[in-house]
């Protein structure tokens, strides 16, 4: 629980910190002069929630009881939901099936090679500790 809590405050501050990064880029780099304060709510809860949900979903690679392809399975289907009905409420992701499956694609692609960044990564370190663990004895 206290992991849980600790990765909630940091993905809630983390995603407002983005929040005010775009809203910068948008009235720095954009033609925006003005904001709609509505959107501006709509859109900073949005990242805040992004934030919060993409730092407490690894937690599932924590459940030592499950697979790893059951943690990939639920992290993948948790993320993909709550991230698709959040940025296809907002506006995020245009209304239109062409949109949808874009985004499918898009979404699928990048979670695959994320996915297999870090399992390379972790299985790149286990073989290193392995190696270090002989050479103690």
């Amino acid at each position: 629980m206290k992991t849980f809590l600790f990765r909630s405050l940091i993905g809630i501050f983390f995603g407002g910190f983005l929040a005010v990064l775009i809203t910068y880029s948008i009235i720095f780099f954009g033609d925006q002069t003005t904001l709609d304060s509505s959107l501006f709510v709509k859109n900073s809860l949005g990242n805040i929630f992004c934030g919060w949900l993409f730092s407490v979903t690894p937690l599932y690679f924590e459940i030592r009881s499950l697979k790893l392809s059951q943690q990939t399975a639920l992290h993948f289907v948790t993320v993909m939901a709550a991230y698709f009905i959040l940025a296809y409420g907002i506006g995020w992701i245009p209304q239109g099936i062409a949109s949808v499956l874009l985004f499918t694609v898009v979404a699928l692609l990048l979670y695959s090679v994320i996915w297999t960044a870090f399992y390379l990564y972790y299985k790149y370190q286990i073989r290193k500790i392995n190696e270090d663990l002989k050479h103690i004895h």
